[in-house]
C-alpha cells in the first residue's frame, strides 16, 4: 500500500516536470521565433512547430496526456457513427431556418413598432 502511494507521488511530481520542460520549451521557441526576425518567416516557423511538436509528445506521455488521447480515440470513433443528413435534407433545413428568422424578425419588428408607438402615445 505504502509503496503504491510513493509510486503515484513520484510520478504526479515527474509529470509536474514534464508539464513544466513543455512550457520551457514553448516559451523559449516564442522568444525564439522574435529573436531571429532576421531569419527567413519560414525557418521560424517550422521551428517553431517543432517545438510545439516536441512539447506536444512530452505531455502525451503524462497522466493527462494519455487520458487526453485516449479520449480523442474515442471521440474520433463517436464521429464515425453519426448519420450525417443528405445536401437535401440540409438544404431544406437551411432554408427552413432562415425563413423562420425572417418571421421572427418580423415579429420583433411589428412589436418594436407597436411599444414605440404605445410609448409615444403615452408621453405625448
Amino acid at each position: 500500500m505504502n509503496i503504491q502511494a510513493k509510486e503515484v507521488a513520484s510520478t504526479s511530481s515527474l509529470d509536474v516536470l514534464k508539464y513544466v520542460l513543455s512550457l520551457v520549451l514553448v516559451s523559449a521557441g516564442v522568444v525564439v521565433f522574435y529573436q531571429f526576425s532576421e531569419v527567413s518567416q519560414l525557418y521560424r516557423v517550422l521551428g517553431i512547430v517543432s517545438v510545439v511538436l516536441v512539447s506536444l509528445a512530452i505531455m502525451l506521455t503524462t497522466a493527462i496526456g494519455k487520458n487526453s488521447w485516449s479520449f480523442a480515440l474515442e471521440a474520433r470513433l463517436e464521429v464515425r457513427k453519426v448519420i450525417w443528413p443528405s445536401r437535401q435534407e440540409t438544404t431544406r433545413m437551411t432554408l427552413m431556418v432562415f425563413g423562420m428568422v425572417i418571421l421572427v424578425g418580423l415579429i420583433l419588428w411589428l412589436l418594436d413598432m407597436f411599444l414605440f408607438w404605445a410609448i409615444t402615445t403615452l408621453t405625448a
